[in-house]
Formats: C-alpha cells, sequence, structure tokens
C-alpha cells in the first residue's frame, strides 16, 4: 500500500507474505520512514484548518523547488526552522511563546520575534510632533504580573521606527530564547514598550503592533527559531537506495545479465498522502526520490562515473584474479536534500531540511 516508498524502507521478506506480515512491513517500512525524519511518532493533524504563516511559507519556496528539493544549502542557517505563536490572548504589549516542542539537542543560532505594525491612528491634536517612535523589547525575568519591578526585566532590543505605513518589524531576541530553552521555568515572556525618541512618552499611543486575537491570522505575532539538531550526511548506507540486483550478478541467469540496462537514475515517487501523512505535511505533497539500477559490466566507461576503486574490482572480476569478487555496484554518488514544510504536535509550523534524500546522479561504485 505505501508503493514505491516501500521499495526503499523495506527489509527482505518472503516471497508470498501472509496479511498480518504485510501489515508489520507496512508499520516498519513507516516506522523506519518516520526515523529517516528524525521522528518517533508522526504529528496529529491539526483539530481544525489552519493556514501556516506567510511567512514560512514564502522561506520554504525560497529554499526549496516544488518538490522541496533544496536550491541552494547555503540559504538556510542550520536545518530547521520554527515558528511559534503568542499565547498570551490578545495582549497588547506582552506575548508569551511555548517553546516545549523544542529538542534540548537542537542548537539556538537565531532568534527573532515578529511583530506586525499596524496603520497608525488618526490625530485630532494637530500635526505630530514625531516622526519616529522607540521600540523596546524585555524580557521579563520576575513576576509576570510584575515586568516593571525594579530587576525584572532585560533589555534585548531596541530601535527607531518610523510612525508612517505599515509591516513587520523584525527584532533579534536570541540571548532570551536560549535562556528559555535551557530553563523552561525562566520564560515569563516578553514586554514590548513604544515611546518617542530618547525615550519620552507617547499620548495617545500613535504606534500598535497586531494582537494575537483581535487580528488576522496573517498578521499574529510570531517567534521564529533557526535551529540545529546535529543530523547531518547520510543516515543509510549508499547500498540503501534500491539499485541493482539483490544477488550478485554472479549468481543470475546468463539471459538476465543480457537484458540489464547500464547503470543509470530512475524516478521513485514518494507520495506523502498514500503514506498517510498529508494531513500534517503542508509542502511538499510528495517528491522523487530516484534510485539507481543498471550494471556495470567491463570495462567501465566514464559515462557510468567509475570510482578508481570500482574499476581495479571491475578489472579484478572480469579477469577471475581473486574468488568471490563480484562486479561493481550501481548507486547514487550525488545526494541532495530536500525540505518538509509542517505541522508539529503543538500545531506550530516547523521548516526542516534533511540531507542526502534524492539521489542526483548513479555512478558504479
Amino acid at each position: 500500500m505505501l508503493g514505491t516508498v516501500l521499495l526503499l524502507l523495506a527489509l527482505a521478506k518472503p516471497v508470498c507474505p501472509s496479511p498480518d506480515s504485510a501489515v508489520s512491513r507496512r508499520a516498519e517500512a513507516l516506522k523506519r520512514l518516520l526515523e529517516v525524519f528524525g521522528m518517533e511518532d508522526p504529528p496529529p493533524p491539526p483539530s481544525h484548518f489552519k493556514q501556516p504563516p506567510q511567512y514560512m511559507v514564502d522561506l520554504f519556496n525560497t529554499v526549496a523547488n516544488a518538490d522541496g528539493v533544496t536550491k541552494n544549502p547555503d540559504i538556510l542557517e542550520g536545518n530547521t526552522v520554527r515558528s511559534f505563536l503568542d499565547k498570551t490572548h490578545g495582549e497588547k504589549t506582552r506575548f508569551f511563546f511555548l517553546l516545549s516542542s523544542v529538542a534540548k539537542n537542537e542548537k539556538i543560532l537565531t532568534a527573532e520575534l515578529h511583530l506586525f505594525r499596524l496603520w497608525p491612528k488618526a490625530t485630532t491634536n494637530g500635526p505630530r510632533r514625531h516622526h519616529f517612535c522607540q521600540v523596546s523589547i524585555y524580557q521579563v525575568l520576575g513576576k509576570k504580573s510584575q515586568p516593571d519591578a525594579p530587576g525584572g526585566k532585560k533589555l534585548l532590543a531596541a530601535r527607531l521606527v518610523s510612525l508612517q505605513g505599515s509591516g513587520w518589524e523584525v527584532f533579534a531576541i536570541t540571548q532570551a530564547v536560549r535562556d528559555w530553552v535551557e530553563d523552561e521555568s525562566s520564560n515569563q515572556g516578553l514586554l514590548v514598550m513604544v515611546q518617542g525618541p530618547g525615550g519620552s512618552p507617547l499620548d495617545p499611543p500613535l504606534l500598535q503592533f497586531a494582537s494575537s486575537e483581535d487580528h488576522h491570522e496573517s498578521k499574529k505575532p510570531m517567534l521564529v527559531l533557526f535551529t540545529d539538531d546535529g543530523r547531518r550526511g547520510a543516515s543509510l548506507p549508499v547500498t540503501g537506495f534500491p539499485g541493482g540486483s539483490p544477488l550478485p550478478p554472479a549468481l543470475l541467469p546468463i539471459r538476465s545479465l543480457d537484458r540489464l540496462q547500464p547503470c543509470q537514475r530512475h524516478p521513485l515517487s514518494v507520495d506523502f498522502e498514500e503514506i498517510g501523512w498529508s494531513g500534517w505535511i503542508i509542502s511538499p505533497r510528495g517528491y522523487n526520490a530516484y534510485h539507481c539500477k543498471g550494471s556495470c559490466p567491463f570495462p567501465l566507461g566514464e559515462n557510468m562515473r567509475p570510482t578508481n576503486h570500482a574499476t581495479v574490482q571491475s578489472i579484478i572480476n572480469a579477469l577471475k584474479l581473486s574468488e568471490g569478487v563480484s562486479s561493481p555496484c550501481c548507486v547514487p554518488d550525488k545526494l541532495y536534500s530536500i525540505n518538509l514544510l509542517y505541522f508539529d504536535d503543538d500545531e506550530n509550523v516547523v521548516l526542516k531540511q534533511y540531507d542526502d534524500m534524492v539521489a542526483g546522479s548513479c555512478g558504479c561504485h
């Protein structure tokens, strides 16, 4: 039922498995696939339809093509981007983000607070005295109810913001998030203060940010984390991609050998809807992993992209100079990463990059 993805993951089984065996194979295949994606269990689909933050959709489209294959491996900082929406239920100046889904082994590289600046309200008291205001972001250290107490807050970022227009403002708050991930109980949220240049009061307040309840989903306050979970390189051996025959060529009938095509790349479709993951994966809907198949006959031409070792092995095999030496195998010699945009267990939107997921080309090794 998994279609072509079972070819990638299933272990060798009897030729005619029983129904129970087929169910067991499917469960094992899905478990192995989850391990490739760094998960123990698939996240449940959101309880109701949710629109992912446009920032995360745009970021996915920047780093990946329609199939999720990475356009440029240097675009992302780290291999994971997590987004969190404010949990304070409509507070104007206080924000709180629940970070329980961040694993302890994830390295926090950069943390950004994204606030949507609303159009300024019209004033009736004559011309404005100010064209800019100062926005300060504080980490709340004390009790949530007493952020203004002495020692109750720590300045994280501050800058002048124009009072004209609207749009997103981004503030770096990396150290605060590192503190919160290290000690979850220290997370008392953020305080945002808007003042005139030099800290003078603004009355009435001329600049406001969208809140988590009073404004559209696309404008809600958001925390964005760029992290790295340390997963690098292929976790599967290069022979893990279905390529040549499961038996050494010497054990195959001669006629089958004659019909074998030269080593080359073939399509291998992975359909997340067919697997049953379309409820929590936003993009892509699936991708082409490709696989390598074909023979590596002596003599190996340059079009088969052989390694020096494969060339020597091919010669030894052809001349029967050593017993039990098979011909080289057709395997991926270039691998590309893919990106998934998905909802995690807490319905936060995550962009994650996975190395060595697509066979870019094949060669004889």
